[in-house]
C-alpha cells in the first residue's frame, strides 16, 4: 500500500502563487525605474508584469517534486505476524579474570573458558527463535549489555564482543542476579528465566548473593546456574599467572538453582554446557498478544532525484544558451 507520512505538506503547493499575488506592485515600478533601457526595446508595462507574476511549467513541476519528497512517500508491505509465544531468558555471563584460564577442551585444543562459553552460547542463542533474550555481563559489578529482545543476532554479536576485564577482574554474582531480577520486574506474564554462568565465587559487588536469591524467589524467577571450569587445571591464566585452578562455589550455585526451581550444571567441557539446551526446550512457551509488523520502504528519494536532475538540466540549458549568445 502506498501512503504519505505527512500528506498535509501538500497544502504548500499554492505557496509560490500566493507569494506572487502578494508581491507589492511598487516592486514593478521600482524595477522599471532601475532599468530604463526597457524603453529602448519598446517593452510596455503590460509585457513586463505578466512575466514577473507567473511561474513557468518547469518551475511548477520542480516545486511539486520537492513538496512530494517532503511529504515522505512510503510503500507499506503486507503485515507480517511476529512470534506470539516464547520465553524470556536473561543470560548473565562472568567476565572475571579467571575466565582466561585455558583448561577447556574445544575442537581438539585447549581454549580459555570465555572462548568456549562464547562458542557454545552463540549456537544456543541462534536456536532461541521466538524467545526474547537479554545479556548481562558481570565482574566487579554487573551491567546490562542488551535488554530483552527477539533480535537474537544482536545478542550474539554483543556476547562475541565481550572482553575479559571489561567490568573488572572480580566476580559479583549477587549483582548479576539482582540486576536480572530488576530487568524482569515488568515481565509478569512470561517464563522468566535467568541463565547464570560463572567460574568463581562471589568476591565483589554491592548485593549479597543471598539477598539476590531472596528477590528472585519472591518474583518467581527461575535461575539455571552453570559452573564453568575443568577439574584438570592446566595452570595458565592471563590475569592470574601461575596456578590457575578453580575457586568455583558450587554450593552457592546449587542453592540458587534449587531454591528458584532451576537446575545446576557443571560445564567441564562442551557437552556439559550444552545440556541446558534440552532443559530449556522442555519449558512451555508463554503465549502473548499477537503482534504484526508492516515493513516500510521509503520512496522520497525518487521525486527528490527527479528534482535534482531537473535543476541540473535547467542549469545546463542556461549555460549552453549563454555560450551561444554573441558577446
Amino acid at each position: 500500500m502506498f501512503e504519505f507520512s505527512w500528506p498535509w505538506l501538500f497544502l504548500l503547493l499554492p505557496l509560490p502563487l500566493i507569494l506572487l499575488l502578494l508581491k507589492p506592485a511598487a516592486n514593478d515600478a521600482n524595477t522599471r525605474l532601475r532599468i530604463p533601457s526597457f524603453a529602448s526595446h519598446n517593452l510596455s508595462n503590460q509585457s513586463i508584469e505578466p512575466s514577473a507574476r507567473k511561474l513557468n511549467i518547469i518551475e511548477w513541476l520542480l516545486w511539486l517534486l520537492l513538496v512530494t519528497a517532503s511529504a515522505n512517500p512510503t510503500w507499506l508491505d503486507e503485515p507480517i505476524s511476529l512470534p506470539n509465544e516464547g520465553r524470556d531468558i536473561m543470560l548473565a555471563v562472568d567476565l572475571s579474570g579467571s575466565m582466561t584460564e585455558q583448561d577447556m577442551a574445544y575442537n581438539g585444543q585447549y581454549v580459555d573458558r570465555l572462548t568456549m562459553v562464547k562458542a557454545v552460547l552463540s549456537d544456543f542463542i541462534e536456536q532461541r527463535q521466538g524467545d526474547r533474550l537479554g545479556l548481562i555481563l558481570f565482574g566487579d559489578t554487573a551491567f546490562l549489555q542488551t535488554p530483552l529482545t527477539r533480535d537474537v543476532k544482536t545478542v550474539s554479536k554483543m556476547l562475541s564482543e565481550a572482553q575479559i576485564g571489561l567490568v573488572g577482574r572480580a566476580t559479583a554474582i549477587g549483582d548479576a542476579l539482582g540486576l536480572s531480577v530488576k530487568r524482569f520486574a515488568s515481565k509478569k506474564e512470561s517464563n522468566r528465566i535467568v541463565v547464570l554462568l560463572t567460574d568463581g565465587q562471589n568476591t565483589a559487588g554491592n548485593l549479597n548473593p543471598e539477598d539476590a536469591l531472596l528477590l528472585a524467589r519472591e518474583e518467581g524467577i527461575k535461575v539455571y546456574t552453570i559452573g564453568v571450569g575443568s577439574d584438570n587445571s592446566r595452570g595458565f591464566s592471563l590475569f592470574n599467572m601461575g596456578s590457575g585452578g578453580s575457586n568455583l562455589d558450587e554450593g552457592l550455585l546449587k542453592k540458587i538453582a534449587e531454591q528458584t526451581g532451576g537446575l545446576y550444571f557443571r560445564a567441564k567441557d562442551v557437552a556439559g554446557l550444552q545440556q541446558i539446551y534440552a532443559e530449556l526446550d522442555k519449558l512451555e512457551p508463554i503465549s502473548a498478544d499477537e503482534q504484526t509488523f508492516r515493513p516500510k520502504t521509503a520512496l522520497f528519494y525518487y521525486p527528490l532525484l527527479l528534482a535534482i536532475l531537473l535543476i541540473s538540466a535547467m542549469a545546463l540549458i542556461k549555460t549552453v544558451r549563454a555560450m551561444k549568445e554573441p558577446n
